[in-house]
């Protein structure tokens, strides 16, 4: 059996991995719970949804 990644996914992983190398957190899971919490703020207050991006990317 094969596994679908689902679109947009590929993207958003490796945008968390380019900022938790940048920031080189203690805590990744927290930074990973905060990044993505303010991707979906950004999403909820009307800017480009990074899973639709990086579906595009894909």
């Amino acid at each position: 059996t094969s596994v679908r990644v689902p679109a947009g996914f590929q993207s958003l992983l490796e945008g968390l991995a380019r900022e938790v190398l940048r920031e080189q957190p203690s805590d990744v899971v927290s930074f990973a719970a905060q990044h993505f919490q303010r991707l979906l703020e950004q999403r909820e207050a009307g800017a480009v949804d990074p899973v639709a991006r990086g579906a595009l990317l894909e």
